[in-house]
């Protein structure tokens, strides 16, 4: 796997909205921090830092599709859409690993349950994040909003956001805390 430049890509599809460029950017870099952060306080994980930091800068890009005006998003989608919109761009752009992150870091992920369950626009299989790279990003993402850019999210507050995805959001939450809290390595 080459180096990609995800700057050079992001700005291919945000060149002409910098307002939502910035704030695509300024998020994606705290998560990028936050992962590599994670993976540094874990030497024992074989990871590759480079995927993930490229990985981190690209698991919003969906966002362009999607209609969240107090973030600059002017799309035609629901913001729930952005995970996979993201995922088929990567993937067009020949990033499959990549497109994997963006498909499955929203929430703790989403089950192909919750998708039916709860009608969800969105196509109907498992958005849950697998690899230790998936699982790694998705955590850190909750930790930063787009709408509150700058600001590290307190532990409790995310907690309280995932319960209302449900008991099993919340069961993956806590497993995905437990695995990449530094004190009790994975």
């Amino acid at each position: 796997m080459g180096i990609v430049d995800t700057y050079k890509l992001i700005d291919k599809y945000y060149a002409d909205s910098p307002e939502l460029r910035h704030v695509l950017v300024t998020h994606s870099e705290q998560v990028r921090d936050k992962a590599l952060q994670i993976c540094y306080a874990h030497p024992e994980w074989q990871v590759n830092k480079d995927f993930i930091a490229e990985a981190a800068m690209l698991h919003d890009i969906g966002i362009i599709y999607c209609y969240a005006p107090n973030i600059y998003c002017f799309g035609s989608h629901k913001y729930i859409e952005h995970g996979y919109l993201g995922a088929e761009l990567l993937r067009n752009e020949g990033l499959p690993l990549h497109a994997l992150v963006a498909e499955r870091h929203t929430g703790s992920g989403i089950t192909i349950e919750q998708v039916i369950r709860e009608d969800l626009p969105i196509p109907v299989r498992d958005y849950v994040p697998v690899s230790l790279e998936e699982r790694i990003i998705c955590y850190a993402d909750k930790f930063y909003s787009k709408s509150h850019l700058g600001e590290e999210i307190d532990i409790n507050k995310i907690r309280q956001n995932i319960w209302k995805y449900g008991h099993d959001a919340i069961l993956r939450w806590e497993q995905l805390e437990q695995e990449m809290d530094s004190s009790h390595p994975a």
